[in-house]
């Protein structure tokens, strides 16, 4: 997106509305996701322990961006640069002054919004430490917005996903007894470069036989078996947008007969599942339905994990498909519908597609 594309103030327009419907003066912005969906800047931060800034957004006022100087010329590239503030030495202190500076005099205490998932106890305590700010936990209100994709970020991920597609069809051609499972995921790696993703999703799952059975399993210098199952966890990163498939192969001439029965099993209760998405729908009435199924052939206790997740930005987000959620589907959702049965002696199999929730019911991307 170009400099000073509406789309992120017109986003950062709904926050405020619900900024006010919360009763909330303010929101610090501290997850990276969220301050790059709110305002173009900086998707990651450089690493776990250390951030390319905060987001202020103000219920009624102007927001500023908040980040050191290593990161100006960037930030005025995106930002009108007299609401950018450059902090030097303490950060929590510096940003904590300048929404001070636009309290109203009759506003006897600021309610600032933070993401408490977000934000290191450090900084809580720096920021709120002379009480003329009011925290209040506020996670989970620009994650609200994020859910619903619009059409340009669902035409990104739809070319993300088509590269995994890709992926999953030429993925064959490498599966040869005896490479590994990291020589594999390298593979994997270069082939998603090598055609216009930004990066992965996330670190690739290669896991061959009993390693199968972790469903994040870290590939190894484990050979690929002769005769076996090999799953293939994978996702790439096209235009700032995460892709997420799992796919379970059979390397050899001629799959088991449990290999067959499994990938059966797996693939019409994901079958089931999907069909049971569309607008209304609460999600863990579709992990329900995914269970239900595996109850009746006996394996549930096999099946050790959530049904599903959004994707967007990250590759985990909301909504999650899983026994305790009652978020409802909405049209503009994308989520991932992925059963797995898993057996640590033998294996395990799990088999997954991206679905939008659409106006009507369902689209598998």
């Amino acid at each position: 997106m170009s400099t000073f594309t509406p789309v992120y103030g017109e986003r950062r327009q709904r926050l405020k509305g619900l900024l006010q419907e919360k009763g909330l003066d303010a929101l610090l912005v501290s997850h990276a996701a969220n301050r790059y969906y709110l305002s173009g800047f900086e998707l990651h931060d450089p690493q776990c322990n250390e951030s390319a800034g905060r987001l202020l957004i103000l219920a009624r006022g102007q927001d500023v961006l908040c980040t050191d100087a290593r990161y100006l010329d960037a930030a005025k590239r995106l930002w009108p640069e007299n609401d950018i503030l450059i902090y030097t030495h303490d950060a929590p202190a510096e940003i904590a002054a300048r929404l001070l500076d636009a309290k109203r005099p009759d506003t006897e205490k600021f309610r600032v919004g933070f993401e408490g998932d977000a934000l290191t106890f450090d900084f809580y305590s720096r920021f709120f430490k002379d009480g003329a700010l009011e925290g209040i936990r506020a996670d989970g209100l620009t994650e609200s917005l994020r859910r619903i994709k619009d059409p340009d970020e669902i035409r990104r991920m739809e070319t993300s996903c088509r590269l995994n597609h890709e992926l999953m069809a030429w993925l064959p051609s490498v599966l040869v007894p005896g490479r590994t499972e990291a020589a594999v995921a390298w593979d994997i790696e270069v082939f998603f470069r090598e055609r216009g993703a930004s990066g992965l999703a996330f670190a690739s799952i290669v896991a061959a036989n009993a390693n199968a059975a972790l469903p994040h399993a870290v590939p190894s210098e484990t050979p690929l078996p002769k005769e076996g199952l090999v799953l293939v966890d994978v996702g790439c990163r096209v235009d700032d947008y995460c892709s997420d498939q799992t796919r379970t192969f059979w390397v050899g001439e001629t799959p088991s007969p449990r290999f067959r029965e499994t990938l059966s099993l797996v693939q019409e209760a994901q079958r089931l599942a999907i069909e049971a998405i569309r607008p209304g729908v609460v999600a863990r009435d579709v992990y329900a339905t995914a269970r239900s199924f595996f109850e009746r052939h006996k394996v549930a206790e096999a099946f050790t994990h959530g049904l599903g997740h959004g994707v967007g930005l990250e590759t985990h987000e909301g909504p999650s498909l899983n026994s305790r959620n009652e978020t409802e589907l909405k049209p503009g959702m994308v989520v991932t519908v992925e059963p797995g049965l898993y057996d640590p002696q033998w294996g395990g199999i799990r088999w997954e597609h991206m679905v939008l929730v659409t106006e009507s019911g369902h689209r598998v991307l």
